[in-house]
């Protein structure tokens, strides 16, 4: 082993390995393996926490955006620590889905709105427009801040 420290994020342990017989260096990442609560769907099935699906989910989102990996990895972690720290042995996929958005929101505009319009299931175009309404109007207000 060549280097380990935490991760900025602080929930993995990020370690400079190189190779015995080529001398080639890579890096892992070990995180703790932490039981983590049941996710409890819209039509109430259970499903075990799946944190490659709130990856893809955020990946989808920011595809094709100046999104760098590292930053869709800090929002999956960031996601998955609230989860982790709301304690509960069940947690429904609407938190989820708003812990995603508000990660998504500070990310990128475009992606959020992408996620939203699918998590939101708008019915029509006005909902679809009163939402980007609101996010423009946060945005400006943000900025006289």
């Amino acid at each position: 082993m060549v280097d380990s420290r935490e991760t900025t994020d602080g929930d993995a342990i990020r370690r400079r390995r190189e190779c015995l017989d080529c001398g080639r260096r890579f890096t892992t990442y070990e995180r703790v393996d932490v039981v983590m609560p049941m996710v409890v769907k819209k039509d109430d099935r259970r499903e075990p926490w799946d944190r490659d699906k709130v990856t893809a989910g955020i990946r989808k989102a920011c595809e094709k955006r100046p999104v760098p990996a590292d930053s869709i990895e800090d929002a999956v972690s960031r996601v998955e620590r609230r989860v982790q720290e709301s304690g509960a042995s069940e947690v429904g996929s609407s938190a989820i889905g708003e812990a995603v958005m508000a990660c998504l929101k500070d990310l990128d505009d475009v992606a959020y709105v992408r996620f939203a319009s699918v998590y939101k299931s708008f019915r029509d175009i006005e909902e679809f427009m009163s939402a980007l309404e609101t996010i423009s109007k946060e945005r400006r207000v943000g900025r006289r801040s």
